[in-house]
């Protein structure tokens, strides 16, 4: 629940921070227009994630008959943690990794890569499936596509606020306005970033968890996340930084500074949560 409650907290302050950097570049209509920018963007994502994205990445949808370890799995542990059939889908990468998405569990897919396939047995290819339906159940491929949207709108309105500042603010009767435009032009992106990188860590952990109970062993799961990390810095995957969040695990090599942004808890973390995890599952 706390981790629920934190969501929602940190998608209003997103929000609010949209409707203020509106109402700053053109007061009340600017807000209002802000607002309803927002609603836009949350129509958009919530109808047409799981299309953009799968297509972003040349998903093939497989059947029973054309993938039956894959295919079966994941209808396995659809049905032992309640939830309808996704669609199952390979991404022709050899990088391995995967995700799911979709508005909700009854318009749901998985996708994995042909690397995954390839290094993963099939214990751990099951704990990986768990993560992701983890994810469905939790409704968190919507959230997070829905906070990126925002997060995405926060930074193109403090890119109108800057251009705005540049040219001398709103008005005269708004002195010091174009100074805030400025501060807002500077620091609205990196607070819209930060709000996003704590929920994504925030629904990581719980998947993880939710794997881990699915499927009682939750140091297959880590074995599997141990593996899709070493890999991944040996073939990174070509992916979009605004689907990264998306991934089991962070689809990018690189580490140093880059990764104080990961969209992703850190490795170890995850793998000690696992092993007290299974402490307490036996």
């Amino acid at each position: 629940m706390g981790n629920i409650w934190k969501t929602g907290i940190l998608m209003a302050l997103l929000t609010i921070l949209l409707i203020f950097i509106g109402r700053l570049i053109g007061g009340t209509q600017g807000a209002v227009f802000a607002f309803a920018f927002a609603l836009l963007i949350n129509f958009v994502a919530y109808w047409f994630s799981d299309k953009i994205v799968l297509g972003m990445y040349g998903g093939k949808e497989v059947s029973a008959e054309q993938s039956p370890e894959l295919y079966g799995i994941v209808q396995n542990l659809a049905g032992s943690m309640g939830l309808p059939m996704p669609r199952v889908y390979v991404i022709p990468a050899p990088s391995p990794n995967a995700f799911a998405t979709g508005r909700n569990p009854q318009h749901s897919a998985v996708a994995v890569t042909e690397g995954s396939l390839r290094i993963l047995n099939k214990q751990e290819l099951e704990a990986v499936i768990a993560h992701e339906l983890a994810h469905i159940k939790h409704r968190d491929t919507l959230i997070a596509t829905v906070v990126a949207a925002l997060a995405g709108a926060v930074t193109l309105l403090a890119r109108i606020a800057g251009m705005s500042a540049f040219y001398g603010g709103r008005d005269e009767e708004n002195r010091g306005g174009g100074a805030i435009l400025l501060l807002v032009y500077l620091l609205a992106p990196l607070a819209a970033l930060l709000i996003q990188l704590a929920i994504s860590r925030s629904r990581e952990y719980m998947a993880d968890e939710g794997s881990a109970r699915a499927t009682r062993k939750p140091m297959n799961l880590a074995s599997a996340l141990k593996k899709l990390v070493e890999y991944t810095k040996q073939v990174p995957l070509p992916a979009e930084p605004s689907t990264a969040h998306m991934f089991i695990v962070n689809p990018f090599s690189g580490g140093g500074f880059t990764a104080m942004f990961s969209t992703h808890p850190p490795i170890e973390k995850r793998i000690e949560r696992l092993e007290e995890l299974a402490r307490q599952l036996g």
